[in-house]
């Protein structure tokens, strides 16, 4: 295929190549993209977005990835601890994360009850910083505008990340960003937000009681 070719405008690149160094140092290596960044745009259909993680559930879902190809050895809960450090980003002015996120995720189970209970409130709690807007698109949402997709991340109107399973590709080309830009408006239009996306989370919190 055409994107499994690296070029200057996209980049395939494979996980088991990214985690030869192991989780902590890819966790790291962000560290000056999102520095670089001031907009986020982020939508996720599997995962809490790696932004908004406690360092339970970031443990749970990287002990996930420790028989990975390629992986020489476990260090998850290292890694855990660098991504909730990198997502101090969050606190520093002059920035904005807009993330959206299926309703599906608040029920995906990855760590035990007590760890998912704690990273649904701490997505109550995240949700009022000031920089973030978080948007939850309702598992009752009928005729959708799109159905869900993969995941993918969109820094400033430069790049965009998507997470494939054996890969990472890397888009440049703008008029594939644009795709992505209004692909991303399309699913952002049937997300709730405020007290309605609250509302979501507490009823996935009280599930898990």
């Amino acid at each position: 295929m055409q994107q499994n070719r690296p070029s200057a405008e996209s980049t395939y690149t494979e996980w088991q190549h990214q985690v030869r160094g192991g989780l902590k140092p890819l966790q790291e290596s962000l560290v000056p993209l999102f520095q670089e960044t001031q907009l986020f745009r982020i939508y996720s259909s599997t995962l809490m977005p790696g932004l908004l993680q406690t360092e339970g559930y970031a443990a749970a879902v990287l002990r996930r990835l420790a028989g990975f190809p390629g992986l020489p050895f476990d260090d998850s809960a290292e890694a855990a601890r660098a991504r909730v450090e990198r997502s101090r980003i969050l606190h520093q002015p002059g920035r904005e994360f807009v993330l959206l996120v299926e309703e599906s995720v608040l029920y995906h189970q990855i760590p035990e009850p007590e760890t998912m209970a704690a990273q649904l409130e701490n997505l109550v709690t995240a949700s009022a910083l000031p920089a973030v807007s978080l948007g939850i698109v309702p598992l009752a949402t009928r005729e959708r505008a799109q159905w869900p997709q993969e995941t993918f991340h969109v820094y400033d109107d430069t790049l965009v990340s998507v997470e494939l399973i054996s890969a990472e590709v890397k888009i440049t080309q703008p008029s594939e960003i644009a795709l992505y830009l209004q692909m991303f408006e399309q699913l952002r239009s049937m997300a709730v937000y405020g007290a309605e996306a609250r509302a979501l989370i507490l009823k996935a919190l009280e599930a898990l009681r």
